[in-house]
């Protein structure tokens, strides 16, 4: 685990499973791996993390309970400073984060707890960013073989992909043709009328 646990992959995911519900490290390392296979989860990792957004203010530990013949498990709920936080994580990805990357992926996967309109800003200033990247990045420097420059053509196609897929987004949000959630912490399952 990074130093500053607020920089490990699973930061975001993990915030945005307690916007939707309050958990314990058990169930939330569960439901990491159910929706996120593609990420490393230990519930050692998870157990820490929630420890240390804790210590930070952005968690807050529940009174443990138990359940049957379980041990006492500790839930954990969102702070006002954690939504903060997460809705603040979720710009930085869509904004920021490099094409094609984890911390986009995971970015888009809680777009909904930003309001349509601003959701809708970030993604267009990104595909804008994106196309100018495309501008930029030459089909192929002159007198250099093809087979030298396959990388090139590579990027270009998931740059293109990318804004194509940013652009498409942000027109169904505009067009209403997505249900867009309440900004609200736990809104990621409610609609706004």
């Amino acid at each position: 685990m990074p130093l500053d646990a607020s920089r490990n992959s699973l930061v975001l995911p993990l915030l945005g499973l307690l916007v939707e519900q309050p958990s314990h490290a058990y169930d939330l390392t569960t439901r990491l791996r159910d929706r996120y296979g593609h990420l490393p989860v230990t519930r050692s990792t998870v157990t820490s993390l929630l420890k240390a957004l804790e210590r930070a203010g952005l968690v807050a530990a529940r009174a443990p309970e138990r359940v049957g013949n379980r041990p006492p498990r500790t839930a954990y709920g969102l702070t006002e400073a954690g939504v903060t936080d997460f809705r603040r994580k979720v710009e930085e990805g869509l904004r920021d984060a490099q094409v094609a990357s984890v911390d986009f992926i995971m970015a888009v996967a809680y777009l909904g707890i930003l309001p349509a309109g601003h959701a809708t800003s970030i993604l267009d200033a990104r595909a804008a960013r994106l196309d100018q990247e495309l501008t930029a990045l030459r089909e192929q420097p002159d007198g250099v073989v093809e087979a030298h420059m396959l990388e090139v053509a590579y990027w270009r196609t998931v740059v293109a992909a990318e804004a194509g897929w940013i652009k498409n987004m942000a027109a169904r949000i505009r067009s209403h043709d997505i249900d867009w959630p309440s900004a609200e912490p736990g809104g990621l399952g409610r609609t706004d009328a």
